[in-house]
């Protein structure tokens, strides 16, 4: 069964107990520009709108307090 090519687990040289991945198949280890994001949505109305709760709970304190 050919396995396809996956991100490998390195132990780090030394005593700690650090780990490193190798590069994922396909990817490129060092780019040279930074990968472009998506940029995110604007809010809808809905969550523009405070909740009826948000004054109440601001208010409260946990009864550790």
């Amino acid at each position: 069964m050919g396995e396809e090519p996956r991100q490998r687990v390195e132990r780090v040289p030394g005593r700690s107990r650090r780990a490193k991945l190798t590069p994922a198949p396909g990817s490129d280890p060092s780019p040279e520009y930074p990968a472009e994001r998506e940029k995110p949505a604007p809010p809808s109305d809905a969550e523009k709108r405070p909740h009826p709760d948000d004054d109440r709970i601001t208010r409260e304190r946990p009864p550790h307090w």
